[in-house]
């Protein structure tokens, strides 16, 4: 509802409920709505394909799943590490919207049956600048659109600060001490 409400006539997108894996299904003409589909009714997939939407440019939102190759579970090290890197800015911009929507956040390397994430501790760093970063400079205009839509409606704008500290401890746990993090 929230999604659908902001972006859906200025940007001819709905967010809607799938059964099967998420996609992203583009405008088929100019009566047609793209459409973001996530997973089984699962809030967290809802965030996370609204994330991916969020960095897509006006090209890529005409290109069926934005014209990303996606390589399944069991990838070998080098794809793991490819999907990794195109992965830390919708990741980041998930957890700032799990947060603001006071929902637990997941990171997802999504490669259970293959070697895992490339460097798991890495991952989470680099995610922990990228929403570091967000905050102090902004979110991308439509990502920061719907995370202060998500903060307004949960009303976690005055405690944001605060969950999101607390949500590092947990995230990113070895390397939630700055300190530490850039002596490693």
């Amino acid at each position: 509802m929230l999604f659908n409400d902001l972006f859906r006539e200025a940007f001819r997108t709905t967010l809607v409920r799938g059964s099967e894996e998420p996609e992203y299904l583009p405008a088929g003409s100019t009566r047609e709505l793209a459409q973001i589909v996530f997973a089984h009714g699962y809030y967290a997939s809802a965030l996370h394909e609204i994330s991916h939407w969020c960095v897509a440019g006006e090209h890529r939102r005409t290109l069926h799943d934005y014209g990303y190759w996606y390589c399944p579970d069991g990838r070998t090290p080098a794809q793991q590490r490819a999907f990794e890197q195109v992965e830390v800015k919708p990741q980041a911009i998930e957890w700032l919207f799990s947060v603001a929507a006071g929902s637990r956040f997941h990171v997802s390397v999504d490669n259970l049956s293959g070697e895992g994430a490339s460097d798991d501790g890495s991952f989470r760093c680099r995610m922990l600048d990228q929403a570091e970063d967000y905050l102090a400079r902004g979110l991308p205009q439509r990502a920061q659109s719907f995370f202060d839509t998500l903060k307004s409606f949960y009303g976690t704008g005055d405690t944001f600060r605060a969950a999101w500290q607390d949500d590092v401890g947990r995230v990113v746990p070895l390397y939630s001490a700055k300190e530490h993090y850039e002596a490693n």
